[in-house]
């Protein structure tokens, strides 16, 4: 696996596709901080962290408002050979109404809560 915050990202996807209710991520520190962002944003439900030493996972509730899933397509802007960044004063709304979620010096943030902090960094991806 050379990316895992993509895999993290396919692994919610695919599991809002096939209607689960919780998906099990391998656990990261970044990948909570992600999970923390996107419950914030109203995307999925309550993150855990469980298990101990390696074998740590990142339990993720899914959310489905209105019998619809939360989350049906997610684009990575950054990738491991290519790493974008933004100011504040540049980053603007999603056009399809989702979230997109970047690493500052305040920690992992959507773009709203960057603005409101004014503060820019890596463009990590756009989700809806």
């Amino acid at each position: 696996m050379n990316d895992p915050i993509s895999d993290m990202f396919i692994r919610i996807k695919n599991a809002q596709r096939a209607k689960q209710e919780m998906v099990r991520i391998p656990y990261s520190q970044m990948k909570h901080e992600i999970a923390r962002a996107l419950e914030r944003s109203g995307m999925v439900g309550v993150s855990e962290r469980k298990g101990k030493r390696i074998r740590k996972v990142l339990d993720l509730q899914l959310l489905y408002p209105e019998g619809k899933a939360a989350i049906t397509e997610v684009k990575l802007i950054s990738k491991p050979s290519r790493r974008l960044y933004s100011s504040y004063k540049d980053l603007h709304r999603p056009a399809r109404g989702g979230v997109i979620l970047l690493t500052t010096s305040k920690g992992i943030l959507s773009s709203a809560e960057a603005h409101k902090e004014k503060v820019g960094g890596q463009l990590l991806a756009e989700i809806w």
